[in-house]
C-alpha cells in the first residue's frame, strides 16, 4: 500500500481536473453512508473521532477517518487530524493511505468552485474571501480557476494574518486586506467565507444584485456567517440536502428564526449537474451555496490523486 504525502496530495490535484472529477461524480453517483461520530472520553478531555465511507458500484472504495482533539491548542498541535485510505473494488485490496488533511482542504475548495461554476455569472471578476485560515488561499486558486478572477480582497479577525495573505497573491491579483466588511461585500462579485464564527459576519442587506455567497466555514448547527437576511435575499443551493438539513448553522438559524424553510432550497450539486433543476434565474439574482462537506468529495479526490500518481 502506498503511503501518500500532503505534498503528493497537493502536486497530484490541479484544479481543473479536481473540480472536473467532483463534478463527474456528483453526476453519477456513489454510495455514501452517513458519517460514523464517535464520542472518546480521553484523561485530558472528551475527543471525537469521524467515520466518512463511500464506494462505486463497481469501482474503487474509500473511508476517511479524522480525530478531532480540540485540546491540541494547548499543545500548540493542530485541532483536526486525520488520513483517507483507497481501495480496489474488484478485492477491496487497499491501494493508498492518503494525507486526509490536505485532501480535505483541496476538495472542499473545489467544491466551492464546482458551485461558483454553475452560479456565480460568467463574467464575475471579483473576489472576497472572508477568513485567513488555510483554506483561504485555495478558495482563492480554486474560483480563479472557474472565473476570470482580477481583484481579490481579503478579510480577516487578525488584519495582519489579512495583509499576509494578500502579499501571496499581489502578483497574480489586485489583491488587498480589508478591514470594513460592509464596505467590502457590496463591491465583490463572489463572497467566499471560510471561517469559525458562530456571529453572522456577512449581512444581507450588504448584498447586491448579481453576487454569489459561497460559505465554506459553518459546518455545526451552531455556527453561522451570515444572518437569516441573506438566506431570504438568495437562490440557496447546498452540497447535499443531508448535510445542510444536518448541519448547516446558516440555514438551520434562518429556518428557526422564520426567514427561510426547507421548501426555499433550490437544489443540491447533483440535481444542478444532472440538470434535474435550475441553477441561477438571471444575472440579477443573488445565489448561494452552502456546504459542509461529503465523503463523495473525499472519494472523488482521492482517486484522482491516486490516478495522477499513477499515470505518473
Amino acid at each position: 500500500m502506498r503511503v501518500i504525502s500532503a505534498q503528493e496530495v497537493a502536486g497530484a490535484l490541479a484544479w481543473p481536473a479536481l473540480i472536473e472529477r467532483l463534478a463527474t461524480t456528483f453526476r453519477e453517483g456513489v454510495e455514501a453512508p452517513p458519517r460514523h461520530h464517535h464520542a472518546m472520553h480521553r484523561p485530558d478531555g472528551e475527543a471525537t473521532m469521524l467515520l466518512m465511507p463511500a464506494w462505486e458500484e463497481t469501482g474503487y472504495i474509500g473511508m476517511k477517518m479524522v480525530n478531532v482533539f480540540p485540546q491540541n491548542a494547548n499543545a500548540g498541535l493542530p485541532a483536526i487530524s486525520g488520513l483517507y485510505i483507497l481501495c480496489e473494488g474488484q478485492h477491496g485490496t487497499p491501494l493508498a493511505c492518503i494525507d486526509g488533511s490536505a485532501l480535505t482542504s483541496r476538495r472542499t475548495a473545489a467544491a466551492s468552485a464546482l458551485a461558483a461554476r454553475e452560479l456565480a455569472r460568467q463574467d464575475a471578476e471579483s473576489l472576497l474571501v472572508v477568513g485567513t485560515g488555510k483554506l483561504a488561499p485555495m478558495l482563492i486558486e480554486a474560483h480563479a480557476a472557474v472565473r476570470p478572477i482580477r481583484k481579490v480582497r481579503v478579510w480577516g479577525r487578525n488584519p495582519d494574518k489579512a495583509t499576509a495573505l494578500a502579499e501571496q497573491f499581489r502578483d497574480r491579483f489586485d489583491c488587498q486586506a480589508v478591514i470594513d466588511l460592509e464596505t467590502a461585500v457590496p463591491e465583490a462579485d463572489i463572497i467566499s467565507c471560510a471561517t469559525l464564527s458562530t456571529d453572522p459576519l456577512v449581512r444581507g442587506e450588504w448584498l447586491q444584485p448579481g453576487s454569489h455567497l459561497d460559505l465554506v466555514g459553518a459546518f455545526r448547527p451552531s455556527m453561522r456567517e451570515t444572518d437569516s437576511q441573506c438566506l431570504a435575499r438568495s437562490e440557496v443551493f447546498v452540497d447535499t440536502y443531508a448535510g445542510a438539513l444536518g448541519e448547516a448553522g446558516d440555514i438551520l438559524q434562518a429556518i428557526d428564526e422564520g426567514a427561510f424553510s426547507k421548501a426555499d432550497l433550490r437544489a443540491e450539486l447533483a440535481e444542478l449537474l444532472r440538470g434535474k433543476k435550475p441553477g441561477r434565474t438571471d444575472d440579477q439574482a443573488i445565489t448561494l451555496f452552502k456546504s459542509v462537506g461529503a465523503s463523495l468529495e473525499d472519494l472523488a479526490a482521492a482517486i484522482e490523486v491516486w490516478e495522477t500518481l499513477e499515470r505518473g
